[in-house]
């Protein structure tokens, strides 16, 4: 059945109670069959492994892709196939809504190892012991979903906000399960095409895979695929073109086949990629060769220099040039800070409204659960990373204030300023704790992972809202997601992406390890983090010189530039958190994505009329098209990478 709504009139004069009701009414399914066990199932297990092309993406780029309609769109597919092949019935929309719930929350279980925990390990010189980490991520994760549910009645039952993610989420579940089969299953075929295609890819790119295989069967010799498309040329010519005497390979100036950073760029879309790729330019073919040429930039302990080696002078101009323009895009917009606190005071005696009693989850659950499992994120702070306990309480505190502003600007945009406000966190830790740099990276990862976790929650809970499901059985669901993400994603991190070297004794420091991600995995959210807490905690001294006038210049920059962009009204080619944030990742990453968003753009230009067959095929199926390149891609890059550790002898 189409999906129903309240017009903006009903929004603004009806009362809670009278929303209640006429939800109740008209939309709510009843006991249409909703977290079964095979959507649980389905969600935990479709979830964990997307979760893990999170991690691949969030170790490259510093984000993290919503996976929640890639989930429906397999689910609903495999439960078509089955159901035709009598195998099953087919899923109701609800069971569907029920897994995304699952499988989304499973997906945003990677945050904290690309960014805080990431941070922590790499300036400590230690790791974390793997069932730290596991019990620390869940305990954030569930006592985000424990603070979101007082807020749900307020931001969906009440004020009806759209939550845009969310609200697409529940758009494509209602057009697959009520609209044309041929339609979606296009949808499914492409997504499985496109991700068979990147798995390919990604697997005869692994030179080590194919040279065991040629040892095996030698009258074979297959030749691995070039992962550099300028490789043939340096073999052919025996010359790499250079920059001020640093060659361009050394400055990852090259052309990478990489599928699913075109599919991320697919995702990001033209003006994102587009800034990436200059930043990634200003930074590797002008700035770097200069800064090698003038000594700035000095080689490793091999006489190498490479992106790791580069990116310790530049990340302070990325850095900083992100951090202004979000700072000031957070409070460029008042009327979402004075309208998130102003609802802490507005009377509603509606709330007491028993309308939805018997489905809502009750808030008898929030009030005594968030001081237990506060208390216990406050005591694992103490006991795993050394939080003081009063710096503990004030963290937790502080996630209420940071809950409400993230699910009304979520609410609103989408967009959870996560980044600002652990900044802001950090600021405010590097007062009350100078010169601790791990109290600094751990309370901000408290009060933004937690913060993340409560407006996720609720845009999963939209779909279901507008699709008339329980939202407590939702909430269920994303506590299984949470505990599905956490156990697939955390031993692959250790066992694929954490590395680490041991660093002899020296008269300032222990014996401790060095704790890297490889060239590949640059971990740029988890450089962002570092780089300011090691300026809040060890002063300006420890960046060079060039660097802190790089630095300057980024700040005014990011500022100008994001002032630009407001005051266009969004329409500034630009955007300047992507600029600073080419500064930090490789520019043949940065080329992939810049790609990606191409030639999503130029076929929306030349097949506008959306009834022509490109259109439909291409254009309107954007999302499956780019999400089947990053799962695909992914998933593979991980398979082989656990491969070439466990299989193939050294």
């Amino acid at each position: 059945m189409p999906i129903q709504e309240l017009n903006e009139e009903q929004v603004r004069t009806w009362s809670l109670e009278e929303k209640d009701s006429w939800w109740l009414k008209n939309v709510f399914r009843g006991d249409m069959p909703q977290l079964t066990i095979r959507s649980a199932i389905t969600g935990m297990m479709l979830g964990g492994i997307l979760s893990l092309t999170n991690l691949y993406v969030g170790a490259k780029t510093g984000w993290t892709l919503g996976v929640g309609i890639t989930s429906v769109i397999l689910a609903y597919a495999m439960f078509k196939v089955m159901a035709q092949l009598g195998l099953a019935r087919e899923f109701t929309i609800l069971e569907n809504n029920a897994m995304q719930s699952i499988a989304t929350a499973a997906g945003y279980m990677t945050s904290p190892m690309i960014s805080s925990l990431a941070a922590y390990m790499m300036v400590m010189g230690l790791v974390i012991p793997m069932y730290q980490t596991v019990l620390w991520i869940v305990a954030l994760a569930i006592l985000g979903v424990l603070f979101a549910f007082p807020f749900k009645r307020r931001f969906i039952n009440d004020e009806q906000q759209p939550f845009p993610e969310g609200r697409a989420a529940g758009i494509v579940m209602d057009s697959l399960h009520h609209g044309e089969a041929l339609a979606s299953m296009l949808k499914a075929k492409l997504l499985v095409g496109c991700a068979a295609v990147a798995a390919l890819v990604k697997f005869w790119q692994t030179e080590e895979i194919f040279a065991w295989i040629n040892k095996k069967l030698p009258p074979l010799e297959i030749p691995a695929l070039p992962e550099f498309f300028d490789e043939w040329f340096y073999k052919l010519s025996g010359w790499t073109p250079k920059i001020l005497g640093t060659p361009v390979t050394s400055l990852t100036l090259r052309p990478e086949l990489d599928l699913p950073m075109v599919g991320a760029g697919g995702l990001m879309g033209i003006r994102t990629g587009g800034s990436l790729l200059l930043g990634a330019l200003i930074n590797y073919a002008i700035l770097a060769p200069i800064m090698i040429q003038h000594g700035d930039i000095h080689p490793n302990a091999k006489g190498i220099i490479g992106f790791r080696e580069i990116t310790f002078w530049a990340l302070w101009g990325g850095v900083a040039m992100m951090t202004t323009a979000s700072l000031l895009a957070f409070f460029s917009k008042p009327q979402i800070l004075i309208s998130s606190f102003s609802k802490l005071f507005q009377p509603r005696n509606e709330e007491s409204s028993e309308v939805l009693a018997d489905i809502e989850l009750p808030l008898t659950v929030s009030i005594v659960g968030i001081p237990v499992l506060g208390a216990l994120v406050v005591w694992m702070a103490w006991q795993f990373f050394g939080v003081e306990i009063w710096l503990g309480i004030v963290a937790v505190f502080l996630v209420f204030f940071f809950c409400l502003i993230a699910i009304n600007s979520t609410g609103l945009t989408s967009i959870t300023p996560i980044g600002a406000m652990g900044k802001l966190t950090q600021l405010t830790f590097g007062a009350l704790a100078p010169r601790n740099i791990g109290t600094n990276l751990m309370t901000a990862g408290i009060t933004g992972e937690v913060a993340s976790h409560s407006a996720n929650l609720l845009m999963d809970i939209k779909p279901g809202y507008m699709l008339g499901a329980k939202p407590r059985q939702q909430a269920l669901g994303h506590v299984l997601g949470v505990i599905a993400g956490s156990l697939m994603s955390v031993p692959v991190f250790y066992a694929v992406f954490l590395h680490t070297e041991p660093v002899p004794a020296t008269a300032d420091k222990p014996e401790h390890v060095q704790v890297t991600f490889g060239e590949e995995f640059p971990m740029p959210a988890a450089t962002v983090w570092k780089a300011v807490a090691e300026v809040l905690t060890e002063g300006l001294e420890k960046i060079p010189v060039s660097a802190r006038y790089a630095a300057l210049i980024g700040a005014i920059l990011g500022v100008l530039l994001e002032w630009t962009r407001i005051g266009t009204k969004n329409r500034f080619p630009l955007s300047p958190v992507a600029l600073g944030l080419g500064f930090l990742i490789p520019f043949h990453t940065c080329l992939s994505m810049f790609l990606g968003g191409l030639i999503f753009w130029v076929a929306e230009k030349i097949w506008s009329d959306r009834e022509s067959k490109m259109n439909r095929v291409i254009v309107q199926n954007q999302e499956p098209i780019c999400a089947g390149l990053i799962a695909g891609g992914a998933l593979m890059g991980i398979l082989v990478a656990v491969l070439v550790v466990l299989v193939i002898p050294k």
